[in-house]
């Protein structure tokens, strides 16, 4: 398009707007992010507003999901408005001077900007509900929820509906649309309702449970549509973002499910969606509305479409463009047409990367710490401003210009104004809490201990106690009061104080009626108490919120309060090495997760972890607690909310896992265990022991020396509380890798000694020295011995680094020679039994209960030529008689629960070798098996998982991605999942760290 062509369509437009609003994200329905009124040429600041708080992003490391960085502001009658997400409050300010005009607080974080329609402002929050208030005062008019009922977890570190409405509002021909629901499996629940009666004229509450293909190719699973990011409306279209994936069409009268090609575009998407004609952007690429069918890439940037075409800003330059149809030769050389983007024209060095919108003949753009406004006409810029952080939000209404910063900072730029500019920051009083609520927090911290964490006060009368413990710890305070009529005021008060979101919230109910999940709090208190006298210390009576092995319940009257304290969970089991136990069951003793899964706590990922396909060391659990190992630390988090306990650096800890070769942990086994209150890591050269509950270093231990005496580095690793196992790993040999060509040199995956230390001094009690090589995955312990194979290397195995062919040799029969079986005592080193040279397996398993142990193959998706399976057998563990043994196919290792061996290929009776009939129909998922008394999970496009107390089959939970081993695993009475998709461009809609409980448990 020329500029004249532009100039004539901007004249066409612009000539009788006269003082537009801007009523919505992005300026309209279609996100289009154009008004007609033009800007002036100049702007200067007329006020900048300064809340007390910056805005606390659900997923701030997501590029995806940039929905609420900033606190988008829209205008309408005067008036600006919009929401925080720290505070959960709207917030409507002066449009011209920018004082406050009145605010309206929610249960929860507000992410989103309202959508106003005539006197109304819609909004939506993450406590579920969508809001209607008028814009003068902020009265509510009405309120609608979006889930089935009022129950509150722990997400995104808030309380937050389990249906939180992130769906952003979205109005068009008198009708609010919204959606609330992020995890399929939950149920995600669309809305239209009348703009003017309230009523709810369709609702879609199925679009969760549609058994589609997923990002992963090849993978199919139950996982529908998501719902996060601003909803957009055409004419016959609701667009609905999806978070990180591509967005799902609905018909806007009916409601019905248009197209949702999630597979077909599964490494692009986001929650930015923008409409231009028939087509609409997202993730850098155009689709069509009424199909979701691709039609061309433009490139990652911000879009604005405007009668004279798309303007797409980056962080170099802003351009406009247009969808031409060009003719190219194919694959094949025949000329196919398609169509593509053509520059029209560019305006260098200006970054439009974090904004973009247009108004008239006036194109502004927002990146790094700028805004710059550049004449549409002759592509000159006009003048521009820095601001105090990223310009995620512009807003352009009545010849002014409204900034956010991810600062939570708002500016007003416009043509007259005063000097110097004003600047409006809410007061911030000191808190004073009355003597007996300090005095009583001061007890209860002595009493207690508890300085961090999440707090729930049962009765928090007028929150005194509340500000004094958020005075004197570093506690996130929830706080109930039956008063309805006490709810607003005392969040008016802690606001006043800058407390209310960021450290106390206040929510209507009480200990019978609160609807908060299970286990979130390390610490209840009652401020009703302080008068009233003890709650009790009944563990039977304890409040479901306190969290196990740990959680404490503190009330009473000042120097007569009684502490009780929760607890583990009876039968929640533990899982202290990479495959559950010392014994490698793959199994966990709890008794109490089952299914049907539903979120407990959700969060974003800010660990970094190696990528999926390095295959990186699974997470442990004991005593409520969760460790989970980086690329360049180990952390401790609490199991029940989600919470940082600790962490204790290791640089560069799992570079060798980060990377493409399908190797990793599948080779080497872990580097860490734990036992007895410690946890032991080593980095090969030394082994160090923390203190479980600290992270406090309690020792550094060094391997003992080669045979030839020089120094050894650290293999394989155990505990059983007493004596601490290793190995000295053979970095001579070096299996090689399983998939891409990669660098696999630091993956010792064979050793040539076995030795045990004590495990709290690191003296060494003994060592054996093979006859030949130990793999690390054949090795189990259990009843007062150590199991390994004695055996020569796979020479087929080893990795050759001249060599960058990606592909396996091909191995159908035994190359590497049998192997001995050895028993040794674990107390002493010597031998117990020694087997004959008939060892085939490259795998051990042991189960203690029934003297039993398990050797196969890992046989799996992606492994060593020397894996070549087919073959299964139980030896007596005591005697090492063979018990049974058998030609068997299965492509997962073998995972031991009581008494049944379960593969994804059959299930075995470990005593006898009976098969039970079992078969596993998963869909794609190369991760292995991990189990407890009643679940298996895995990969099966999704998280993947099968409650053998049900029979219901494979069930999913959907939106997440697990890695490419082992990173679910069923303890503690949940199910614990701290991401392991790294490196992963599928467009799964979430990428977290959850923990999920069960629905059907006894």
């Amino acid at each position: 398009m020329t500029k004249s062509a532009w100039l004539l369509l901007l004249l066409t437009c612009t000539a009788p707007i006269q003082g537009a609003d801007w009523t919505t994200y992005r300026g309209d329905a279609e996100r289009s992010g154009y008004t007609a009124e033009s800007l002036p040429a100049k702007l200067s600041l007329a006020w900048t507003y300064q809340p007390k708080h910056s805005p606390t992003p659900a997923w701030p490391r997501d590029d995806r999901m940039l929905f609420d960085r900033a606190s988008d502001v829209v205008v309408s009658g005067g008036v600006a408005l919009f929401g925080s997400s720290t505070d959960c409050q709207v917030i409507a300010l002066d449009a011209k001077t920018g004082q406050r005009r009145w605010t309206f607080f929610t249960d929860a974080p507000v992410r989103f900007a309202p959508a106003i329609w005539r006197d109304r402002a819609f909004v939506v929050s993450d406590d579920g509900h969508l809001y209607c208030l008028s814009i003068v005062d902020g009265t509510l008019l009405q309120k609608w929820r979006g889930g089935p009922s009022d129950d509150l977890i722990l997400g995104n570190g808030r309380m937050v509906s389990r249906w939180p409405a992130r769906g952003g509002p979205v109005v068009r021909d008198n009708i609010v649309y919204y959606a609330a629901g992020i995890w399929q499996s939950e149920g995600i629940f669309l809305y239209a309702i009348d703009a003017e009666t309230g009523k709810v004229l369709w609702h879609n509450d199925e679009a969760g449970k549609i058994y589609m293909p997923q990002p992963h190719g090849g993978a199919m699973a139950n996982s529908g549509v998501s719902a996060q990011g601003y909803l957009v409306a055409t004419n016959d279209e609701l667009i609905v973002p999806t978070g990180r994936a591509v967005p799902a069409g609905f018909a806007r009268r009916s409601g019905s499910f248009l197209y949702y090609h999630l597979q077909a575009n599964g490494h692009i998407g986001g929650t930015q969606t923008v409409v231009a004609g028939s087509r609409f952007y997202n993730g850098g690429t155009a689709f069509q509305n009424a199909t979701g069918a691709l039609v061309a890439k433009l490139g990652l940037g911000m879009v604005a479409a405007t009668p004279a075409g798309t303007v797409f800003g980056t962080k170099k330059d802003v351009r406009l463009v247009k969808l031409v149809e060009k003719t190219a030769p194919d694959r094949k050389g025949v000329p196919t047409k398609s169509l593509d983007h053509e520059v029209q024209w560019s305006v260098a060095d200006v970054d439009g990367s974090a904004s973009l919108i247009v108004a008239g003949n006036v194109i502004v753009a927002g990146g790094g710490t700028s805004v710059t406004a550049i004449d549409a006409k002759s592509q000159a810029i006009l003048w521009s401003a820095e601001v105090d952080g990223v310009p995620y939000g512009l807003a352009a209404a009545n010849g002014c210009l409204y900034v956010s910063t991810d600062r939570g900072t708002v500016y007003c730029f416009a043509d007259t104004v005063t000097s110097p500019p004003a600047k409006i920051a809410p007061a911030k009083s000191k808190p004073i809490a009355a003597q007996l609520a300090g005095d009583a927090a001061d007890e209860i911290i002595k009493r207690t201990g508890v300085k961090d964490g999440f707090c729930l006060d049962l009765d928090c009368g007028n929150a005194d106690l509340a500000i004094a413990l958020a005075q004197r710890t570093q506690l996130q305070i929830y706080a109930l009061t039956s008063a309805e009529s006490e709810v607003n005021a005392l969040r008016t008060k802690l606001a006043a104080h800058g407390l209310y979101g960021s450290r106390i919230t206040v929510h209507l109910g009480n200990a019978e009626t609160a609807r908060y999940g299970k286990y979130f709090a390390d610490l209840v208190v009652s401020s009703a108490s302080l008068n009233s006298g003890s709650l009790g210390t009944s563990l039977e009576k304890l409040p479901r919120e306190v969290r196990p092995a740990g959680g404490m319940l503190c009330t009473g009257k000042l120097g007569a309060m009684e502490v009780a304290t929760r607890p583990a969970l009876a039968k929640a089991g533990s899982w202290t090495h990479q495959y559950s136990d010392l014994g490698n069951s793959s199994c966990s003793t709890d008794e109490i997760v089952k299914g049907d899964l539903k979120a407990l706590w959700f969060r974003d990922v800010d660990l970094e972890m190696p990528q999926r396909h390095g295959r990186g060391h699974a997470p442990l659990f004991q005593d409520g607690r969760m460790f989970v190992e980086g690329m360049g630390a180990l952390r401790a988090v609490d199991a029940y909310n989600g919470r940082n306990l600790w962490e204790f650096p290791l640089p560069n800890i799992q570079a060798a896992y980060n990377a493409d070769h399908l190797s990793g942990t599948s080779v080497t086994g872990s580097n860490f265990c734990v036992a007895a209150g410690s946890v032991f890591v080593h980095d090969k050269l030394q082994c160090y022991r923390l203190d479980a509950v600290t992270g406090k270093k309690l020792g550094e231990f060094k391997p003992p020396a080669q045979r030839d005496g020089k120094p050894g580095s650290w293999g394989y690793i155990a505990c059983d509380g007493k004596l601490l196992f290793g190995s000295l790993a053979n970095p001579k040999h070096v299996a090689r890798f399983a998939w891409k060509a990669a660098d696999v040199s630091e993956l010792w995956g064979e050793s040539a000694t076995f030795f045990a230390l004590d495990a709290k001094t690191g003296e060494l009690r003994w060592r054996y020295d093979a006859e030949e090589s130990i793999r690390h995955n054949a090795i189990a312990i259990g009843n007062g011995r150590v199991f390994l194979i004695d055996r020569a290397i796979a020479n087929e195995d080893r990795w050759n680094p001249a060599d960058k062919s990606a592909k396996l040799p091909a191995v159908t029969a035994l190359k590497q020679p049998l192997g001995r079986l050895v028993a040794l005592d674990s107390s002493t080193g010597e031998i117990v039994w020694k087997g004959e040279r008939d060892a085939f397996g490259t795998m051990l398993a042991l189960s203690p209960q029934h003297d039993a142990l398990v050797m196969g193959y890992q046989s799996t998706r992606f492994k060593l030529p020397s894996e070549i399976g087919g073959k299964l057998a139980v030896i007596r563990a005591s005697t090492g008689q063979e018990m049974w043994k058998k030609d068997a196919k299965y492509v997962t290792r073998p995972l031991i629960n009581d008494r049944i061996i379960y593969t994804q290929g059959e299930a075995w009776d470990l005593l006898t070798g009976k098969e039970q009939g079992f078969a596993l129909n998963r869909s794609y998922g190369c991760g292995q098996l991990a189990g407890s008394k009643h679940m298996l999970l895995f990969r099966s496009a999704t998280l993947g998982y099968l409650d053998l107390s049900r029979g219901s089959g494979v069930e999913n939970y959907g939106g997440i991605r697990p890695g490419c081993w082992i990173n679910a695993l069923p303890v503690g009475g949940l199910v614990l999942v701290p991401d392991a998709s790294a490196g992963c461009q599928c467009s799964y809609q979430n990428r977290s760290w959850m923990a999920l409980s069960g629905t059907h448990e006894e």
